[in-house]
């Protein structure tokens, strides 16, 4: 069994140089990456940032998680990638997907499967150096390739096996289910197998929103606003799980203003897992890791050892926090340094 790097997602982004002096922060205390969403609403932007944070370390895994090909142009990303590749050779990642909150904040759509891959197949080619048609008067190519590994976040079947198509690797977010791991790296293999590519050589990682919280019943009620967001975008989640759904739909929430911008980003998500307290204690689990340090160890580290005797290896396990971290951060109790020591260095004995 081959141990995973450990990423996170969520840094200080206060400003630029507070963003390259917590993802600093996050290599001295034993985190293998740092990935950060690109959301123009959200966050200042996405590859100053990552330019800050590449000079500021020197072995920390970096990239998206994720862009999209609705808020900008392919080609622009690639370029953008490129660059921070020059200044983080080997150690730069692009995570892709459709888009949700980012896009749904601007008014606009996510992308549908089809343009996502047509996208992740223009960039690679153009990290590759190639010359690609786009439809100008001569074929488009990047002055300055750079090797920098294109991967796919996805959660529906179509989306799973469009990846397993062309990415280079799969970030899969389905939830913690061994089940419906098992279902997600079928549909990338399948998809592999159909494009003519070996499945073997198609490289995997998890995100896991874990909700690192002592109390129980506030655990739990964050894992049910967890596995809500779920709902949402996959119901075929809970329902390949025969888990039901008995209240109302999630967007009867988000209109009457209980819940915004979804269950996955609500700002108070024990009162958003209160909305969906009808959901079993399964549910909450079935979507998360929840609960103290010794409870999410175990955890993880029993979900690494089912996989891997299932035949699947993550490259890259993404812990991501629930709720986003406090900031200003409150210090040595954080979850940027407790994970590490209080979890981690459990889980890679």
């Amino acid at each position: 069994m081959s141990v995973p790097k450990f990423g996170l997602n969520r840094h200080d982004t206060s400003s630029v140089a507070a963003y390259a002096a917590d993802v600093a922060r996050a290599e001295a205390c034993g985190w293998d990456a740092a990935f950060i969403p690109d959301s123009q609403l959200r966050r200042r932007d996405t590859y100053v940032l990552l330019a800050a944070a590449a000079q500021s370390t020197y072995k920390i895994d970096i990239g998206t998680l994720l862009v999209n090909p609705v808020n900008r142009h392919p080609t622009v990303t690639a370029s953008s990638i490129a660059t921070i590749g020059e200044l983080a050779p080997g150690r730069t990642v692009l995570g892709c997907g459709i888009g949700d909150t980012a896009v749904r904040l601007a008014g606009l759509k996510p992308a549908r499967i089809r343009e996502l891959e047509t996208s992740v197949v223009l960039m690679k080619s153009l990290l590759a150096g190639d010359e690609v048609e786009v439809g100008a008067a001569k074929p488009a190519v990047l002055p300055f390739p750079a090797q920098v590994p294109v991967w796919v976040a996805a959660g529906g079947p179509k989306t799973l096996e469009m990846a397993g198509a062309c990415a280079d690797g799969v970030f899969i977010r389905v939830g913690t289910h061994l089940r419906n791991i098992q279902m997600s790296v079928e549909r990338i293999r399948a998809g592999a197998k159909r494009a003519g590519r070996d499945p073997r050589n198609i490289r995997l990682g998890a995100v896991f929103h874990t909700v690192f919280v002592d109390d129980q019943d506030v655990a739990l009620l964050m894992g049910k606003s967890m596995a809500a967001g779920y709902y949402e975008y996959s119901p075929m989640l809970l329902d390949h799980l025969g888990l039901d759904w008995e209240g109302a739909h999630p967007n009867e929430f988000k209109s009457g203003g209980q819940v915004w911008p979804d269950f996955h980003h609500a700002p108070d998500l024990e009162a958003s897992g209160r909305c969906v307290n009808f959901l079993s204690d399964e549910h909450a689990r079935a979507f998360c890791l929840l609960g103290g340090a010794s409870a999410i160890g175990e955890q993880l580290t029993e979900l690494i050892q089912i996989a891997s005797d299932q035949g699947i290896e993550f490259e890259y396990i993404v812990l991501q926090p629930i709720p986003d971290p406090p900031r200003p951060d409150p210090g040595a109790g954080a979850y940027i340094e407790r994970v590490p020591a209080e979890i981690l260095s459990k889980v890679r004995v």
